[in-house]
């Protein structure tokens, strides 16, 4: 249960982490490449059953 809404949450944070609005361009893919990172590592230990 926690895994399913942490998941949910980085997602969440993936989107709105995406260079598509006026306030974030300037930022680049560095936000969304390193809650990806994130993202991917967390979908990792859920399918290991660790989380």
């Amino acid at each position: 249960m926690l895994g399913t809404i942490v998941l949910v949450l980085l997602i969440l944070l993936l989107v709105g982490a995406l260079p598509n609005w006026s306030h974030s361009a300037s930022w680049g893919y560095a936000p969304s490449g390193t809650l990806g990172t994130v993202l991917i590592v967390v979908l990792i230990f859920v399918l290991l059953g660790k989380i």
